[in-house]
Parts: C-alpha cells; sequence; structure tokens
C-alpha cells in the first residue's frame, strides 16, 4: 500500500518514467537543432510571441535560450550549450546533438535490460579513449609564426562555413585573425568593438584601428583633437536645482524667481569650472549635457561627447586607461584617458567618433554593413563565434582536424578500446562509438548526401591508416581534411565531448522526478509584521489621537518636544487587550515614537496621516520582534 506524502500540487514520476521522460526531452531538443550542424545546416526563424520580432539564425546557442522548455533533461543540455559558449564559443549544436545521441544509444541499452549504473562504467571508459585519441591526433604549430596564423585561418574558415558568412569565409576569416592577433595573447575580447550598421553588403565590412564611438561631438565642440586628454564621467550635467527633498518653494515676485535660476546656473557653473581643472581637452559622459554647461565647456576648448551610454563609456575607459568619474572636487585622483587622435569619422549616412592611437593599442573596432537588421545581427554573432575560437585557440594553440575526422578518429579509438572490456561494460562502449560517428551522419545528411555510404567508407578509411580522412562536403567524398585545411580547436573538440559525456552521466543517473511549486517560507520577520499589525490595529483611537499632534521636523527640533503625557503608558497598557510582556513592549515604542518621531522619519511639521503612523509602528515593533527572537534563540540580532 503506498502512503501519499506529497501536497496536492506535487506531482512525481518515477523509475521507467521519469527515464522515459528525460530521454524524450534530450532526444527532441537534439532533433530540433540538428538540421543546423555543418556547412550545409540550415537557418531557423525565431519569433517573439509578445513582440513579433524575429531572428534569422542557425547558431545553436542562440536558438536554445530562445525557446521555453518544460522537460528538464532539455533544460540540463540549454545549460550544457551555454556553458560551451561561454567557454569556448562554438560546438553549441555539436555537443546538444553529442549528448542526445548519448541518451538515445542509451535508452536502446536500458531496453535490454542493462542498469544505468553500468551504461554509466561504459561511458566513462569510453569517454577517457575517445580523449586520448584526440589529444594524440592534436598538433601544436605555435613554434612557426607564419604556420600558426594559417592554422588560424584554417579554424576560422571551419568556423564561419556554416553560418551566414559562409560566402565571405576567407574574407571574414583574415579581419577575425587580424583582430584577434592584435590582442596579443589576451582572451579579452572587450577590446575588439564589433559595430553595426545597415546598408552596403557583407565585404563592405572592416576591421579599424582604434575604438569607434556610435556617438556624435557636440555642436558648437572641436571637430577634431590631437593628444587628447579625457575625463569620462557619469554626472548629472542638466540643470542643477537647488534640491530639498520634499521642499516647495514660494516666491513673491518674478526677481525672486530670477535669483533662484542665477543660484542654479552658478551652481552649475561651479562644475563645470571642478571638470575643466582637471586639465582635459576632450569630456565624456554618459549622461545627457544640457545646452548651457556644453556652452561653457566649448567656450573653454574641451570637446564634448554626451550620452556615451553605460557600455560606451566602460568600453572607452578600458582602452583610454581612464577612470569613470563622478565627483570632481579632487582631480589629482582621478586617472585620465589618453589617446592621439579624436575625429569624426563617416560610416554609410551616420556619423561616428573614432579614437586612435589609445593607450590599450590592442583595442581595434570591427564595422559590420549588411542589408537587414536580422543580417548584420546573425553576421554579429557569427564573428563573435570565430573571434571566440580564435581566441582560446591562441591560449590552448592545439589544433585537430574537422569535417568528421576527429569523430571517427575517437569512434575508431572506443572501438579498439572495446576489445579490452569485459562484460556488459562494452555494449556501452560500443554505444558511445556510435553516438561519435552520429556527428559525421548528420553533416551528411544536412547537406543531401547517401550518410550511409559516405560514413561507411569514412570508418574504413581510417582503418585503413588515413587519419586525416573526412567528409568533403563540396565533392561528396572522402578527402584528407589537412590538404583542405579544414582544421579545429583541440580545446573545442575536447569540450564538447567532456560536457556532452557529463550531461548524460547526469541524466542517466536520474530515477526520480518532482515537480512542486516552491513552499511559502514564513519567515520570523514576516510573522512578527503580522503579529505587529494586529496589535497597532487594536489601538486606533491612540493612532487618531497621535495623527492630529504636528510632529517636529528635525532633530533639534525633537529635543524640545514635550514628552508622553502623565499617564500615557499606564493609559495604554490598560486599554490593550494583548498580554503583559506584549502592553510593555508596545507601550515602550509608542512612547518612543512619542517622544522622538525623528527616529523614525522627518515628516516636515505636518499632521500625519493614520496610514502613515500605522506602517511606522508595524516597522518599528516587528523589528523588535525579530531582535528579541533571534536573542532568545542565540542568533545576531537584526538592525
Amino acid at each position: 500500500m503506498s502512503t501519499q506524502i506529497f501536497g496536492a500540487e506535487a506531482t512525481e514520476e518515477k523509475a521507467e518514467n521519469a527515464r522515459l521522460s528525460s530521454f524524450i526531452g534530450a532526444m527532441a531538443l537534439g532533433d530540433l537543432v540538428k538540421s543546423t550542424l555543418g556547412p550545409k545546416g540550415m537557418n531557423k526563424i525565431l519569433q517573439s510571441g509578445s513582440t513579433g520580432e524575429i531572428n534569422v539564425t542557425n547558431d545553436g546557442a542562440t536558438i536554445l535560450k530562445a525557446i521555453q522548455l518544460d522537460n528538464p533533461a532539455a533544460k540540463i543540455l540549454v545549460n550544457i550549450s551555454k556553458v560551451q559558449d561561454d567557454e569556448v564559443g562554438d560546438g553549441t549544436t555539436s555537443v546538444t546533438i553529442f549528448a542526445s545521441e548519448l541518451l538515445r544509444e542509451a535508452e536502446k541499452l536500458i531496453a535490454q535490460k542493462i542498469h544505468p549504473q553500468t551504461i554509466v562504467e561504459g561511458y566513462r571508459i569510453a569517454q577517457a579513449a575517445a580523449l586520448k585519441a584526440l589529444e594524440k591526433s592534436a598538433v601544436d604549430n605555435f613554434s612557426d609564426p607564419n604556420v600558426f596564423r594559417q592554422d588560424l585561418f584554417n579554424i576560422a574558415r571551419t568556423t564561419l562555413s556554416s553560418k551566414v558568412l559562409s560566402q565571405d569565409k576567407d574574407y571574414f576569416a583574415n579581419l577575425a585573425v587580424d583582430a584577434v592577433l592584435r590582442l596579443k595573447g589576451s582572451t579579452d575580447l572587450e577590446h575588439i568593438q564589433i559595430i553595426k550598421k545597415v546598408g552596403g553588403k557583407l565585404t563592405d565590412s572592416y576591421l579599424d584601428e582604434g575604438f569607434i564611438l556610435d556617438k556624435t561631438i557636440a555642436v558648437n565642440s572641436p571637430k577634431r583633437l590631437e593628444n587628447a586628454k579625457i575625463l569620462i564621467a557619469n554626472t548629472s550635467m542638466d540643470t542643477d536645482k537647488i534640491k530639498i527633498f520634499g521642499a516647495r518653494v514660494k516666491v513673491d515676485g518674478t526677481g525672486k524667481l530670477a535669483e533662484l535660476e542665477r543660484a542654479e546656473r552658478e551652481k552649475m557653473k561651479a562644475k563645470v569650472d571642478a571638470i575643466a581643472a582637471h586639465g582635459i581637452n576632450c569630456f565624456v559622459n554618459r549622461q545627457l549635457i544640457y545646452n548651457y554647461p556644453e556652452s561653457l565647456l566649448a567656450d573653454k576648448g574641451i570637446m564634448v561627447i554626451e550620452h556615451a551610454d553605460f557600455e560606451g563609456v566602460e568600453r572607452l575607459s578600458l582602452v583610454t586607461g581612464g577612470e569613470i568619474a563622478s565627483t570632481f572636487d579632487r582631480p589629482d585622483l582621478v586617472n585620465l584617458g589618453h589617446c592621439e587622435l579624436i575625429e569624426e569619422v563617416m560610416i554609410g549616412e551616420d556619423k561616428l567618433i573614432k579614437f586612435s592611437g589609445v593607450a590599450a593599442g590592442e583595442a581595434c573596432t570591427v564595422v559590420l554593413r549588411g542589408s537587414t537588421n536580422q543580417m548584420v545581427d546573425e553576421a554579429e554573432r557569427s564573428l563573435h563565434d570565430a573571434l571566440s575560437v580564435l581566441s582560446q585557440t591562441v591560449k590552448e594553440t592545439r589544433t585537430v582536424l574537422g569535417g568528421g575526422c576527429s569523430e571517427m578518429l575517437m569512434s575508431c579509438a572506443v572501438d579498439e578500446e572495446v576489445r579490452k572490456v569485459k562484460g556488459k561494460k562494452a555494449i556501452a562502449c560500443e554505444a558511445f562509438g556510435r553516438a561519435l560517428r552520429q556527428i559525421p551522419t548528420i553533416l551528411a545528411d544536412n547537406a543531401g548526401y547517401d550518410s550511409s555510404d559516405l560514413v561507411a567508407r569514412l570508418r574504413a578509411a581510417h582503418y585503413e591508416g588515413q587519419s586525416d580522412a573526412g567528409l568533403d562536403m563540396e565533392e561528396a567524398t572522402i578527402a584528407s581534411m589537412r590538404k583542405l585545411g579544414i582544421t579545429e580547436s583541440y580545446k573545442l573538440k575536447r569540450q564538447v565531448v567532456l560536457s556532452a559525456s557529463e550531461a548524460a552521466e547526469m541524466i542517466l543517473r536520474v530515477d526520480d522526478i518532482l515537480r512542486a511549486t516552491p513552499r511559502k517560507l514564513t519567515t520570523f520577520f514576516a510573522r512578527d509584521t503580522m503579529f505587529a499589525t494586529r496589535r497597532v490595529l487594536a489601538h486606533q483611537p491612540l493612532i487618531k489621537f497621535l495623527g492630529k499632534r504636528s510632529w517636529p521636523s528635525t532633530p533639534e527640533a525633537a529635543q524640545g518636544h514635550p514628552a508622553a503625557p502623565a499617564g500615557f503608558q499606564k493609559t495604554f497598557s490598560a486599554s490593550s487587550p494583548l498580554s503583559t510582556s506584549s502592553k510593555s513592549k508596545n507601550a515602550g515604542v509608542l512612547a518612543e515614537f512619542w517622544e522622538a518621531p525623528d527616529r523614525f522619519w522627518r515628516p516636515r511639521n505636518r499632521e500625519l496621516e493614520e496610514a502613515e503612523i500605522e506602517a511606522v509602528l508595524v516597522r518599528r515593533m516587528s523589528t523588535l520582534d525579530a531582535r528579541s527572537h533571534n536573542l532568545q534563540s542565540g542568533g545576531a540580532s537584526l538592525h
């Protein structure tokens, strides 16, 4: 007899049902993205259900992040895709497909009464053999700059072959290699700015030295500046009003109003003088700059750039070496940005600002052109993938062959390892090898070729010793990947195998899926707030009486405020229906409120609304109650 231990809103899937649900979700996700794999992969249109906005992409990470999922196993695959994107920048589709194929094979093994733990052990043995073979096949040409640059070029071409930039992959591969080599071994892509401008064609895109800011120079400012000293700021430069919170100003004539305006202008003038005191000739502000301070800065010969937004000032600070300032009282403590030249440039029909000769000499900007917004957005994603893979390859310089060559090489190594494995684990090892062979199979299927014939011939070529054999997707045949220059990053391939294997193992170990809404937590503070509210509402007559008083507006005025009237605490306690301890605590709080209301808030000499008094007293009482509870239980007190 089973006992129901879950609440009405909780559901449970156990054993075979749980595994079947996980396998189906993972396989469905793999089937969703497999058609995008490879140089002949297809695109998908992603349309927002609320705004109708569309994206056209074949990037696995972009597709998976855009869809809403309910299946927990599918969500795990989405997470490993995100990790792959963050770690390497490419291979997001491959890792999802490989994980789903491992689970597809596992489902068949479980149907043959092989225990999931046995499958996991077999997968681990196969994974070790596959990674060992991959590492053995890796080549490192870092010692020869010319050969290494060619490796980077080939990797960029391979990455871009499956993207929207595939028609111009040689052009963009060179552009990406030039940009990454400027980083001089760094993996920080923040130094590479990508600007998208609709218009022209893809090959109108170019790499420019320095930093380009998609803003315009102020009207009266100089349009060209050499040996720039730049103050980067995030400060308000609108009309600097004399602000007193909650204050209202009444004037009896226009002369008084003019005095206020004059004071505001003097305050802004003093702020501009403090900015100029830094010895700068360029001022870049994240926020808007109004006409008056703009004209004051222009009169001092300072170039003004306003509304540079968050990303703009952050990146400008990075490449020029300047700090983002918000106060200007201590010029000696602020590091200014420097560059050799600031000038206005035209891209298409738009004016932009170019910073040349910046402190970070490796900084550069890629300007992307294209016929539509969707085109330039997808071009940016494609180029970012190539830049990410190249930056990781500069750090981990080993390379392997693509075109299904590495997967077939690992599959053959797993087949060799199977001969040494005893028992049912050998069957799991064979399944791992079959899952690896699915990558070249899907590549051939997406191109419309006979995948069974091509993969069989590829497998035979590897067993005959042609370790560089892969799929030539242009000629629908088997060819040498080394001669064709189809190269991929070793780190990318290794991460695909590791991440997919770990995800498959995690899902294989699942034997129960519990779904329930989060338990509603009633904290001590929330509980005490409820009790405090009840206590306060029990004394509405007293609250009404307190509200009729005009409270002091400052602590100094509160010092001379009269104390609670004689008999206040006694009268309060006698009228309260609460316990003795609660009466004492409530009376103390209300007496404290009477004598020093400035401790709670400053209501500016006006009669208080009853709701205001209720809210303040509830907050104060609940804080005291929570503090008392913590002290009694040995916890830290609340402040």
